[in-house]
């Protein structure tokens, strides 16, 4: 309780001091006077949330987001697997997609525009572009990094290769993909809304550009915060279902005294994989240290 309201406490104080920055028209080296006031942007919120329009817009930068970050988790993980498993894919794939993932995702507008029918699908592919290297590029590492004595043991056990992907490189790799998927997520958003911005037709980021254009402050203002309170929700459930189905890994909790103590017991939940290979070969002290580390 102490901590949800230290963050209540956090953001109370971040408004109080936009409001009385703004409402003084505080103008030292940044010009508040320009800003609108904590209650402007309430009001214009109040506003659009009683018209048609606001939801219309969030229903389809809501629909983008999903169609688009889940068509590249889908890909970024078979990608990932596939080039950190396979020598031919490496050879195959690897090259291309370090070239084409340092282009940033909203260059690829005019690409999009050009290669698709309609503006909905080239935001969809901007999006899923944008979240597509954050998540390949962690399954890859995170598939590279897992111990070869877990495919050792379920190999000497008669697995199989798929049984292998199964039991040990999906489980395994599973922290590294969530955090692939929550960078993805937030890569999304500003991809999304800056594509919404350029060639969109309604959404988020269409109406905060189209607020701007027409001098509406208080209506960007309330844009910009649709796009954060969103942006939150969609990376707080990405984290929570990361949390569900990696719950079999060994937590630490902090004491009332600053020690960490592990919060439950790893090998109960774990997967068939990660449990074959804990009872194949147990961890050093050394080693268990390391981990928690």
């Amino acid at each position: 309780m102490t901590r949800y309201a230290l963050r209540v406490l956090s953001l109370a104080a971040a408004l109080g001091v936009w409001q009385l920055l703004t409402s003084l028209d505080v103008d030292l080296w940044l010009r508040f006077s320009q800003f609108p006031t904590v209650t402007d942007v309430a009001h214009a919120f109040a506003r659009r949330l009683s018209g048609p329009d606001y939801w219309t817009d969030l229903t389809d930068s809501l629909t983008r987001i999903a169609s688009g970050f889940l068509l590249a988790a889908v890909l970024g993980v078979a990608a990932g697997v596939l080039v950190a498993r396979s020598r031919l894919a490496e050879d195959l794939l690897g090259t291309l997609l370090e070239v084409v993932r340092p282009i940033p995702a909203i260059a690829l507008v005019p690409v999009a525009i050009l290669l698709f029918p309609s503006n909905e699908q080239g935001i969809v592919f901007i999006t899923c572009t944008a979240a597509f290297f954050p998540v390949l590029v962690s399954t890859r590492h995170a598939v590279r990094a897992l111990a070869p004595v877990w495919e050792e043991t379920v190999r000497t056990m008669g697995g199989n290769r798929w049984r292998v992907l199964g039991s040990v490189v999906l489980p395994g790799a599973l922290p590294g993909i969530f955090g692939g998927l929550s960078v993805g997520i937030g890569v999304s958003w500003i991809c999304v809304i800056s594509a919404e911005m350029i060639s969109g037709q309604y959404g988020v980021g269409y109406r905060t550009w189209q607020d701007y254009t027409v001098v509406d402050y208080p209506g960007v203002f309330v844009g910009m915060v649709t796009i954060g309170v969103l942006g939150w929700i969609t990376s707080t459930a990405v984290e929570l279902l990361g949390r569900r189905l990696t719950r079999w890994l060994p937590r630490t909790s902090h004491a009332a005294t600053g020690r960490v103590r592990p919060a439950g017991s790893a090998a109960s939940k774990a997967p068939e994989g990660a449990a074959v290979a804990a009872a194949s070969a147990a961890p050093s002290k050394e080693a268990r240290d390391e981990h928690f580390v």
